[in-house]
């Protein structure tokens, strides 16, 4: 009997054991999220797709996922927050739902489907109706170090992609007549395109046309600390954030003006934006006043040297030590007593 119920226990532990975490790291980041702040994020406007905020979000009313991003191979939710979430209230649209590593001050309006909020804090100002709302989970082994661990994997995996696009050679020419460029991609063999510019340069065009030629993944690199963003896209910005990366890996700062056609990454830069970019955004740190569109990131890019994520460590789902705990638990009295049994 005594073989059976230890049987049972170990079985009970196996099944409460946590499957390892996958968090999201190189290229995929930017296939997934639509905005990744590694930083503080300050918003009063809005993002089409997913978002991710390393530091705290403030700022106005702001609106997340307000269109359906393609289905997540990570399963993640609209809007993820690390650290506390303040000021006005923010909207959550399309089934969107949210995880939060601190508290929730400002609220959140739960539009549409059925959402799922988790929450390692507090939570206030939020009407729950049919939703899930879970709070306090800080308590639950494994919750903030998930959110951690994945914060520090990008906040390494997207400097390291953007200093890695560096040290590409150039195979594509930029043409300038007058305050036009355009940009001729020449894909190599793999469907790349590489062009190399400065923010001087950058600086003296006024309008940009892409010919994309084909090429799967455009990446313009640009060097120079402070960037400005002012350009305006002949033909329009549609398409252009699934296959053209404005990589800025020198950027300190970096200040946008007109609607931005690729994705841009600018992963030590603190940003500001007034207008739209169509495609995916990583900075450092954000105070957004424009848009961010879906066309996030589609190509097929891979690095020549992928990007290490590290051994992470598996991150329990809440609940699940109890059970574990509670296994092993049941298995050592039990091997004590029959140990105990055979003495006698």
């Amino acid at each position: 009997m005594n073989k059976r119920l230890i049987a049972a226990a170990l079985s009970a532990t196996a099944l409460a054991l946590p499957a390892a975490a996958s968090p999201v790291v190189g290229v995929d980041a930017l296939r997934e999220w639509n905005l990744i702040v590694l930083g503080d994020l300050t918003s009063s406007s809005e993002v089409e797709g997913r978002t991710f905020v390393g530091g705290n979000l403030d700022g106005n009313s702001s609106n997340y996922q307000i269109r359906t991003p393609a289905p997540s191979a990570y399963d993640l939710p609209g809007l993820t927050v690390v650290g506390d979430v303040t000021g006005g209230t923010k909207n959550l649209n399309n089934g969107s739902g949210a995880v939060v590593g601190g508290n929730v001050t400002s609220g959140f309006n739960l539009n549409g489907a059925v959402q799922t909020v988790k929450v390692g804090g507090t939570i206030a100002n939020t009407n729950v109706n049919q939703n899930t709302v879970n709070a306090g989970l800080a308590a639950n082994a494994g919750f903030l170090e998930g959110l951690q661990q994945q914060k520090s994997l990008l906040s390494s995996g997207m400097t390291d992609l953007s200093q890695g696009m560096t040290k590409l050679t150039s195979n594509s020419n930029v043409s300038v007549s007058g305050n036009r460029a355009t940009f001729d991609a020449k894909p190599d063999a793999k469907g790349v395109a590489v062009f190399t510019l400065t923010s001087d340069d950058l600086n003296r065009i006024g309008e940009i046309q892409f010919n994309l030629n084909g090429a799967d993944t455009a990446i313009v690199n640009v060097s120079g600390a402070n960037i400005v963003l002012n350009d305006n896209f002949l033909g329009g910005t549609k398409g252009l954030g699934e296959h053209v990366i404005w990589n800025f890996a020198d950027a300190k700062t970096l200040d946008l003006s007109t609607a931005w056609g690729g994705s841009v990454l600018a992963p030590g830069a603190a940003a500001k934006t007034g207008n739209y970019i169509e495609g995916s955004a990583v900075f450092g740190s954000l105070k957004q006043n424009g848009e961010f569109h879906l066309g996030t990131y589609t190509g097929g890019y891979t690095p020549t040297t992928p990007v290490d994520p590290g051994s992470p460590k598996p991150v329990p789902e809440p609940g699940t030590w109890a059970l574990m705990l509670a296994g092993l638990g049941l298995a050592a009295l039990l091997f004590r007593r029959r140990r105990a049994l055979t003495a006698v």
